[in-house]
């Protein structure tokens, strides 16, 4: 039930601010479950753990202050403008021309072996999963309307719905190939940067969020996702190692 409602809200953030602060900010998951899990489940969370959630909540707080503050594409009509762009156009032929070649040749041979080729299947496909989310949020607003629009609306929202089904399950599929084979921390925080960095990418051209955001602005958007990254690496790659605060007063004792 709360993975459904966190999904629930996650769609309705996607259709209310920019992809550019909902993406990374999805990082926010882990340090707060590692934090629960710390004193529900009786996990430890060593020093380096609990560095990594304080660096994952600042680079949050400093994306939100940096992020673009209004909407670039409020409408349907503009939603179908931005899909027909040659330029996006031109990103899915070769993101899709990328994951032929990584499903049906790469994969196949070097996926169990080299943990970038799920990782990078997953995070291009989500090229497809939250441009059509957010998509669908602004088709849906004009499918009830008694208007002409009505019913493209609701064949571009049945469009979308289908890629994005299609691309969810492509994905589940390739990310319990890759839990199978490499351990789940270190994929979960090298997915997340890598899928993170797509997604904005996809969404830089497809809704050109970035176009009204100035140079400051930009740098301290690349200052607080860098932030979070490192915060999601400390947390999850370091979270076996049996380090705590006491460990820095002990002496270094030196034999000869």
């Amino acid at each position: 039930l709360t993975v459904a409602l966190g999904q629930i809200g996650n769609f309705l953030a996607y259709t209310a601010v920019p992809t550019v602060l909902v993406t990374p900010l999805g990082a926010l998951g882990v340090p707060f479950g590692s934090i629960l899990a710390s004193y529900l489940l009786k996990e430890k969370l060593n020093i380096l753990g609990k560095l990594g959630c304080l660096l994952s909540c600042a680079g949050s707080v400093v994306l939100i202050i940096h992020s673009p503050k209004s909407e670039s594409v409020t409408t349907q009509a503009e939603l179908e403008e931005k899909l027909t762009n040659p330029v996006f156009v031109g990103y899915l032929c070769v993101v899709l021309l990328m994951l032929l070649l990584l499903i049906f040749w790469i994969a196949p041979a070097h996926g169990p072996t080299n943990i970038m080729v799920y990782i990078s299947i997953c995070s291009l496909l989500g090229s497809f999963t939250v441009p059509s989310t957010k998509g669908i949020g602004l088709a849906a607003q004009d499918i009830f309307h008694n208007n002409p629009s009505s019913q493209r609306a609701l064949y571009l929202c049945l469009v979308l719905l289908a890629v994005l089904g299609c691309s969810i399950i492509i994905q589940f599929r390739y990310i319990n190939k890759a839990l199978e084979c490499f351990d789940s921390s270190v994929f979960g925080a090298i997915y997340y940067v890598v899928f993170t960095t797509l997604v904005l990418l996809a969404s830089a051209i497809l809704f050109r969020e970035w176009s009204n955001v100035g140079v400051v602005d930009f740098l301290g958007m690349a200052c607080g996702f860098t932030t979070v990254s490192i915060g999601i690496v400390l947390i999850q790659v370091f979270k076996e190692f049996n380090f705590t605060i006491g460990d820095l007063n002990k002496p270094n004792m030196k034999t000869d």
